[in-house]
């Protein structure tokens, strides 16, 4: 990055350049012959994601381009630089590729990025290759820029020949490699994984594997063959984005949701969102929210509401519905899952916005204490951050005593509103507004 004209190198995160990010992501497009050089290739690159990302500079400039990343990096390494990527207004967020799978769904993203991210793509049989693998979509893209990929020295040279003979393994092809880049593709269906030898490594796994499966499960060192259906069509059949915010999406047969419930779910936020503005208006000024949290995500209805405003929403999936993140990601949204009785992985005051529609309830059934998640709110809200509460009555009134203690009473709301098909029986929302507190505050 260059900051008054001084380049600034930043640990784990590659060397970038304020003034010619958007000439990499050019080069990049130019790599792959995308009309007219753009990488979002007419809207059928749209997810991201891109591992030891630093402060997430790539990411940033993407945003320009109508692609939107899920910058991922470890908070050992890389320091802070999440954290300062969050006040930045870039979708990031802290992630590890350990031992355990990312806590996104199979087939979420079109490319992955690499700059040196110091990753030992070889170790455990390549079990971190396998976990992209099942990351990206049929005919993903993985863009790796390393001295292994461009060094000739020995040790380079022996790194990118093993790295290179296990991706041909996997049936990845080289698509294009030029200067210090080089850029995998990975089949469209299944004939390449049909064609291998008896005993080739790495195995297929086995049907019985669902893939979606992120929670707490580790990362298995096999492939993940594509469904009939997926290997018949040789691809995601997801149309370009921004249709595809609206469309709705193939694997919707899969969590047994209809297009017409889908469309339903869409409209029922786009008037919920446009009814907590109006309660907001008088207080909230124009632009004022960049991090944005569902923190219920659903069908992704709430974000999709949010199309118009200069927003990011991680939307986050409850670990009992989290078959329904990969409908999330097929419109185009990023997001995470989480069980909401633990604490979430991010630094404290990194967001604008939470928005809670019937969490409460949900933890209270898993025995989890309202107290608790208030508490973690907290942390992640930022000063003069907003919270809306959508819950039933009994939830509502509880909140409220905390409210006071928790200094989230600048500004506060209560409406009992209409009544739709996502409607808890009964349900009021509490919109409440963060204090900055003063040097003098008394403690809670």
């Amino acid at each position: 990055m260059v900051v008054n004209g001084e380049k600034i190198n930043f640990p784990g995160g590659g060397t970038h350049f304020h003034d010619g990010a958007n000439k990499y992501i050019v080069s990049l497009a130019r790599m792959l012959k995308f009309p007219n050089d753009k990488l979002h290739n007419g809207g059928n690159i749209r997810n991201v994601l891109d591992v030891g990302c630093g402060v997430a500079s790539f990411g940033a400039y993407l945003l320009s381009h109508s692609i939107i990343a899920m910058s991922i990096a470890p908070n050992d390494v890389h320091e802070n630089q999440i954290q300062f990527a969050l006040e930045r207004g870039i979708p990031s967020t802290l992630g590890v590729l350990g031992t355990k799978r990312l806590p996104y769904p199979s087939r979420s993203f079109e490319l992955a990025h690499c700059s040196r991210c110091r990753i030992d793509w070889l170790q455990r049989d390549g079990i971190l290759l396998l976990e992209l693998d099942r990351l990206l979509r049929p005919g993903g893209y993985f863009a790796y820029s390393s001295p292994e990929a461009y060094a000739l020295d020995p040790e380079n040279r022996r790194i990118w020949n093993a790295m290179h003979d296990l991706l041909r393994r996997m049936c990845w092809r080289v698509a294009v490699k030029k200067d210090q880049t080089v850029i995998w593709q990975k089949p469209l269906g299944n004939g390449c994984y049909l064609k291998r030898g008896p005993g080739t490594q790495p195995p297929l796994c086995s049907t019985g594997d669902d893939p979606d499966a992120t929670w707490n499960v580790h990362m298995k060192a096999c492939i993940i063959p594509y469904s009939a259906k997926m290997h018949k069509e040789r691809g995601s059949g997801l149309v370009p984005w921004p249709k595809r915010l609206t469309a709705a999406p193939p694997r919707l047969e899969d969590i047994g949701v209809s297009p017409e419930q889908f469309h339903e779910d869409t409209n029922i936020w786009q008037f919920r969102v446009n009814e907590y503005w109006k309660q907001m208006k008088s207080v909230v000024r124009k632009n004022y929210f960049r991090n944005v949290m569902d923190m219920n995500s659903n069908l992704g209805g709430f974000g999709a509401a949010l199309k118009d405003t200069d927003v990011w929403v991680m939307n986050v999936a409850p670990v009992n519905m989290s078959s329904r993140l990969k409908v999330i990601y097929d419109r185009g949204l990023i997001g995470t899952v989480h069980d909401w009785c633990e604490a979430f992985s991010t630094y404290p005051r990194t967001y604008d916005l939470l928005h809670a529609w019937g969490v409460f309830s949900e933890i209270q059934e898993h025995g989890c204490g309202v107290e608790d998640l208030l508490i973690e709110m907290d942390r992640i809200l930022r000063p003069d951050g907003f919270v809306i509460i959508r819950d039933k009555p009994l939830i509502i009134n509880y909140i409220r005593k905390f409210v006071t203690a928790l200094r989230w009473d600048r500004w506060l709301s209560e409406v009992e509103p209409r009544s739709d098909a996502l409607y808890l029986s009964e349900e009021r929302v509490l919109i409440a507004r963060k204090k900055l507190w003063s040097e003098g505050a008394s403690a809670m």
